[in-house]
């Protein structure tokens, strides 16, 4: 975090800790998706950090994100444990919106994007064969990683493991 921090500290503004809680159906990897098992209801807590306002030094900092995380962890026992809701007592401020014009203008350009690019991608499956060896090979990779390792997330988690072992290996050895 403090890393990350620290390279886009000068892009940002604010930090943004958002809390996702599931009341009743939790997907746990892709199969549930793909099974249609989506959530029913999703609740969001999102509370925002000015950049201003927060530590600057490494300790410091560490410290006040290991401070948040007990506050997610408090909130989400709380939310299960409950009324399945999360309760505001601060005051809520809302952010300027955008005008009704451009978000619209938005969602017009985006869904004639999503509807052409669908359609040529089902044109190009259709008359290319080596594209059609492509999508076919592609969902075969992923229904093997899913089966196999049990999720994409699996395997990521497993290479940066190993990618971040190699660092400590390597100053033990020279030490």
């Amino acid at each position: 975090m403090f890393l990350s921090f620290q390279n886009l500290g000068k892009n940002l503004d604010a930090i943004h800790d958002i809390t996702v809680a599931y009341p009743h159906n939790i997907p746990q990897s892709e199969k549930h998706l793909l099974q249609g098992d989506f959530p029913t209801e999703i609740h969001f807590h999102v509370r925002r950090y000015p950049i201003d306002t927060l530590p600057t030094s490494k300790e410091d900092l560490q410290l006040w994100c290991h401070k948040r995380w007990e506050e997610k962890e408090e909130r989400l026992r709380s939310f299960y444990q409950g009324e399945k809701n999360f309760y505001f007592t601060g005051q809520s401020l809302i952010p300027p919106c955008k005008s009704e014009l451009r978000v619209l203008v938005v969602k017009l350009l985006s869904i004639l994007y999503w509807t052409l690019f669908s359609l040529a991608m089902c044109l190009l499956i259709y008359l290319y064969s080596l594209v059609r060896w492509y999508f076919i090979i592609t969902i075969i990779i992923f229904v093997l990683q899913e089966r196999i390792f049990g999720g994409l997330e699996i395997i990521e988690l497993a290479c940066y493991r190993f990618l971040h072992k190699q660092p400590h290996l390597n100053l033990k050895k020279n030490e």
